[in-house]
Formats: C-alpha cells, structure tokens, sequence
C-alpha cells in the first residue's frame, strides 16, 4: 500500500512526527519534493532530532528510505546530517539512497538565491538555501542531476569552485544513486509511505504564488517526485495545527493581530513553540484557516487529516477559527488566487468553548472532553475530510488513531 503525508497548510504542520509515527508500518519511506529548507522535528524518549533532507523513517533501525527525484539536493548539508545522526547512535549506511533523476545544490545557489530575494521589490522571505535557483536551473535544463555525475561531458561544463565541490561529494552521491523508478516497482506489494516537504498553500502551482516554495508540495507531487503513477496511490493525508502559522512573506489572512492580539500570538507561539527549525525564525500565528485548509483538501483529494498540536489549547476558556473572509465588504468563502485580496482579507471567526484540562495522557478519541470533540467535528463537517489522526504531544507515543491509512 502506498500512503502520502502531506503538509495542509503553510509548512510546519508535524509533518515529521507523523511520518516518523505511520513508518512503523512501512517497510520504505520516500521524502519526494523539497530540499534543505525543511525542518521535520521528531522527539523520541525525550529526545529531539532535527532532520531536513533525510527522510523521517530513518529512525526506525530497520526502515529503507530514499530522496527522491523531486528533490533538490545540498550534498554538503545531506552528509552532515548524516553524520549527526550516526553520532547519536543512528546506523543509517546502507540504508539511505537517493533518486538518479534528483538535482544538487551548487554552493553559490545560496548566494545567489539570497541577492535575488533582496532584488524583489516583493520579497519572498526565502529561506536562502538556494532552493529556488536549484530548481530555476532545473527548469532551464542547465541543472546538475546524480544521473550525470558519471557523464564526462556534463561535467566538463563545471569548473573552479563547482567542479571541485562536486568531486569533493562524487563517490559519496554515487554510492546512494538508484533508479527510483525501478525501486518502487520491486517494492510494489510492501507499505511504502510518501513523505512531503513545507505545505500544499506553498505549492508553486496551487498555493499563493508568488509567496511559495519553488517545488511541488502538493499530494500528486509523490508522483512525480518518486516515480509511481497516480493509480498507484492508496491513501492521502493531509496533516494540520489546530491553529495556523506561516513563516515568511506572504498573505496570511487569519494572522493575529500585533496590536490587539499579541499576547494571545506569544502563548500560542511560545506554547507550540513556534519558531523555525531551519532558520530558527519565529513563526507567524494565526487562527485554524478553514477555508484554506478546505480548499487543500479539495485540490489534494484528501482521504483524511491528521491534527497535531491540539493540546496548545488546553488552558484556553475560548477557542476561534476562521469559517470565512470579509473582502471589501464582501463575504468570501472560497479560498482567492489573488493575492491582493487575500491581504485585504479580514477573518470572520467561529466560537467555539475551551476544554480546560489536559490532553497529554488521552490515546483514545471517545476520552477526548466534550468540547475538544466539538471542535473536532466542526472541523470535520466544513471540510468534508475526517480527522482520522490526532496528536497531543511531541512525543511519538502522544498520538492516536481513529482510522489506520494502512488499512
């Protein structure tokens, strides 16, 4: 079976987490798009792991995982990765492989990727990872892919700094290197769970352009990305905070308000610890967007949602979140393409009753309080998705299921 976790927001949903919980049941696991801009957390015993290329399966001793074709690689930043998790006590040789059609990240994409953001007279908010140049050349068929470090006269194109950078990476990348395609149909009859990066409104075809990532974070991004067929997916999952964040420029029509609401956006950010895995940047907070988080569903053919960070809101008395936008003193509920109008959009809210007690220690939804049920259901019911996982916690056993996707 072939399930696809997803971000259903603007990134820094728990992606991580719930990869890292749903691999115990996968024999592989394939991170498809992004490259050293994701930051997935994951907290085992009490202990944290940052991982931003390596796919979150590698946790578990006995997990496969592969990089795959839709990502863009920092060899540099891959291997000390690697060397970080072997330092605590992660065997991850022999284990660790990466897509043939993947491309790299030459050193002066960061440069470059950092001077063009600065050069917008609207600037991204680029996390200066060189991203976004790895996948201009991409498009512009001027990028390096591992399929090509063996090829005498693609590399004759490389000099200086370049060259010598990817001899230094060579052998290292090449002893990784499969052909992804032919993996997933050897693999065909095993659980093989599909891992995205940052979140489908960051995606460059269906988010808020021009404020998103350069890649393809959506659902059917598993597919191109990891070369499978649309049939051959079993199940999506879309994977959201009961409150919304964003980091970076770009429209974000549920954001607190700095004046009237900052001490609400400190808790919620200092409470979910809202700051950047990657960058170390702190996030942007906001009420649950349920017209954003309805139209990713839609645009994703989403078969669940998985709820994370739930338990942010246990001391609250009350709870908001967004059914609605006012435009010009129109009510909109459809999710807009323009961008103007979502920054002239003005959230119109839901109210919904605290729960006041605890989450931590609940492993089933029925001993879940009343009002965090609600709450639950509402979201349900406007989305048309079932919340089939829900997370109260950072740790991997602070989570349950209501529908298994591997079932």
């Amino acid at each position: 079976m072939n399930v696809v976790i997803i971000g259903a927001q603007w990134g820094d949903e728990g992606k991580g987490k719930i990869v890292d919980y749903l691999a115990e049941d996968a024999k592989y696991v394939v991170r498809y798009s992004g490259g050293p801009n994701a930051g997935h957390t994951i907290v085992v015993d009490g202990k944290q792991f940052a991982l931003h290329q390596v796919p979150s399966g590698i946790l578990y001793k006995d997990k496969t995982v592969f990089l795959g074709s839709g990502m863009v690689i920092d060899a540099e930043a891959l291997f000390n990765e690697l060397q970080m998790l072997k330092d605590n006590g992660i065997d991850w040789e022999g284990r660790v492989f990466i897509s043939d059609r993947a491309q790299l990240i030459l050193p002066k994409y960061r440069t470059m990727d950092k001077e063009r953001d600065a050069q917008r007279k609207r600037p991204i908010g680029t996390t200066g990872r060189g991203m976004g140049i790895a996948y201009a050349e991409k498009a512009h068929r001027d990028g390096v892919r591992l399929a090509d470090l063996d090829w005498a006269d693609k590399m004759a194109e490389f000099d200086g700094e370049d060259l010598e950078y990817i001899n230094k990476y060579k052998d290292q990348l090449l002893s990784m290197r499969v052909d992804l395609v032919a993996k997933m149909h050897e693999f065909r009859k095993d659980n093989i769970l599909f891992e995205g990066a940052q979140g489908a409104m960051l995606d460059i075809d269906s988010g808020t352009y021009p404020f998103v990532s350069s890649g393809t974070s959506c659902a059917a991004g598993a597919c191109t990305g990891s070369g499978i067929g649309p049939h051959q997916i079993d199940k999506i999952l879309g994977v959201f905070k009961a409150y919304q964040t964003r980091v970076g420029n770009g429209p974000m029509p549920t954001e607190f308000n700095n004046e009237s609401e900052g001490e609400l956006c400190q808790y919620v950010r200092d409470t979910g610890r809202e700051y950047g895995v990657t960058t170390g940047r702190a996030r942007r907070c906001g009420y649950l967007d349920l017209v954003a988080l309805r139209y990713a569903c839609r645009f994703n053919s989403m078969d669940g949602l998985v709820l994370t960070h739930l338990d942010i809101y246990d001391a609250m008395d009350q709870i908001e979140a967004c059914v609605a936008y006012e435009i010009d003193g129109k009510i909109v509920t459809d999710f807009p393409a323009n961008v103007d109008m979502l920054n002239k959009a003005k959230p119109v809210l839901e109210k919904f009753k605290g729960w006041k007690t605890s989450l931590k220690e609940i492993k089933k939804y029925s001993k879940l309080p009343k009002n965090a049920r609600n709450y639950i259901e509402f979201i349900e019911a406007f989305t048309e998705t079932p919340v089939s996982i829900i997370s109260v916690g950072y740790e991997r056993n602070e989570t349950f299921i209501r529908k298994n996707p591997w079932k």
